[in-house]
């Protein structure tokens, strides 16, 4: 049994769980770090842990929009969004990528046709060997047809005429395609932010689409917040004023939690803290002094109960959108912002864990629950076969560096809190882009999401729940209700 990780202030501060003081739970991770993020708000919630606040990036900033409104369970049960088929393909190759791949292997094909055709008579020598015994001219049969098939092939009017034709036809597909790809994505971008290189770029630049994520997600959160009535989704800023109304309306209800989430903007070189926060904490929080000679805190911290409400999904969107392999999510601002109404690129930053538990410890929190899919950092003969699929090595590229920034965290952060508690698996085989599931060499099998839940529910309990809270002392709050799903 692993032992649950703590990390303390040096000096003068708790060691130990205390329900009293104001709490945040901080979830980080990419892609199928969702699911484990889930499993562990079932633990968290089914045994009354209470949470003033809950924070995050990348998916983990999903996984709190869904906390912050007692959706949690929308996570996690039976029909949650983590056990949907639609998940194992969130973040997809490019669509004009595929069809170029697919073109491209159809052009291989025809240009191959002659050589198959010469390479199937060594096969059709070596059957009539094979017949020569038969007699009665079986072998000469079938030799002579075979060599009246490739005269027909090769007549003037046969391949030597359609190859090249079926060969160019291809290629105007290809370019047709890349075409129709780049003026589809230019034309989705405001004018004053459309890219000045050629536009075949728009298509190569960025391999990854992320375009489908935001739309499982909304999806599942207008099913909460509609009750599971028959009506129709409203668009992504109705949807985005509706969440934030509910959720400050219900501030202080059980269930209902402020929320905060980081996402880097990457025209403005800086990380974007978005925030929703109970009155008590909200104007401290959003009108802090900058540091001398920095900008002002409007310029990095966005507040979700003001005129921001409408970019609260914007922002989401931002949080699901890869760095460099996908092209980054467009946001406009307010004309009333500090960015006075501009479009900024923005997309997820892996390693900005330690910004978000800085600005949680700006909105007040004393103790904080740090929840990540990244196992604990490994020692010698630990290998595995090396994945050489893109997918995968990126997969472990994301892995590895959310594994780095949080043991650098955990060490950063310590002294902000009274106390950091942390909830990580001790293996993990599943990658944050293997949606699907993936195979784990260690234990020859299987490990699907499913699998990915049940270790973040385990895990909470027995790194958190059993010996911190329950070795504290201190009762429990009354187990928060949630809400049930339809």
């Amino acid at each position: 049994m692993m032992r649950p990780t703590l990390a303390a202030p040096e000096a003068g501060g708790r060691h130990a769980y205390s329900p009293h003081q104001r709490t945040a739970l901080v979830l980080t991770g990419t892609g199928s770090a969702g699911a484990y993020h889930a499993g562990v708000l079932r633990a968290l919630d089914e045994a009354g842990v209470k949470l003033d606040l809950v924070a995050g990036r990348g998916m983990g900033a999903v996984s709190a929009l869904f906390a912050a409104v007692a959706g949690g369970s929308r996570l996690w049960s039976p029909q949650g969004l983590w056990r949907r088929a639609e998940i194992a393909d969130l973040y997809p190759w490019r669509e004009a990528l595929r069809l170029v791949g697919w073109l491209l292997l159809a052009g291989g094909l025809i240009l191959t046709v002659p050589v198959i055709v010469a390479a199937a008579g060594l096969i059709v020598y070596q059957l009539a060997l094979l017949f020569e015994p038969l007699g009665a001219g079986a072998a000469g049969r079938l030799a002579g047809g075979y060599v009246e098939w490739v005269a027909g092939a090769f007549h003037p009017a046969g391949l030597p005429t359609w190859l090249p034709r079926l060969a160019f036809l291809v290629l105007a597909m290809i370019i047709g395609v890349v075409i129709v790809a780049a003026r589809r994505t230019l034309l989705q971008l405001p004018a004053r932010r459309r890219q000045r290189d050629a536009m075949w770029w728009a298509v190569l630049g960025a391999p990854l689409s992320h375009t489908r994520a935001p739309g499982v997600i909304r999806t599942a959160l207008w099913q909460l917040i509609s009750g599971g009535a028959s009506l129709r989704q409203p668009a992504g800023s109705d949807l985005a004023r509706r969440y934030t109304e509910l959720l400050s309306e219900n501030l202080g209800q059980p269930g209902f939690r402020e929320l905060l989430f980081v996402v880097h903007d990457i025209d403005a070189r800086r990380d974007l803290t978005f925030a929703l926060l109970a009155p008590a904490h909200r104007r401290e929080f959003f009108l802090r002094r900058p540091v001398q000679g920095g900008d002002p805190r409007s310029a990095e911290a966005i507040d979700l109960a003001g005129v921001a409400r409408d970019l609260t999904l914007d922002a989401i969107d931002a949080a699901l959108t890869l760095p460099v392999v996908a092209d980054p999510h467009l946001i406009v601002f307010s004309a009333e912002s500090y960015w006075r109404g501009e479009a900024h690129q923005v997309c997820d930053r892996p390693s900005s864990v330690l910004r978000v538990l800085e600005e949680v410890a700006n909105a007040g929190v004393r103790q904080v629950i740090v929840a990540t899919a990244s196992p604990e950092l490994e020692g010698p003969h630990a290998l595995s076969s090396r994945r050489t699929a893109p997918r995968a090595r990126l997969s472990e590229f994301l892995a590895a560096e959310e594994s780095a920034s949080i043991r650098d965290t955990l060490h950063a952060a310590a002294p902000m809190f009274d106390a950091l508690f942390i909830v990580r698996p001790s293996h993990n085989p599943v990658g944050p882009l293997d949606l699907a599931g993936a195979f784990d060499p260690r234990s020859d099998r299987w490990h699907s999401l499913a699998e990915v839940i049940e270790h973040g529910y385990e895990d909470a309990y027995r790194q958190f729940i059993d010996p911190v809270v329950g070795g504290s002392g201190e009762a429990l709050d009354s187990v928060v209700p949630q809400p049930e799903f339809r």
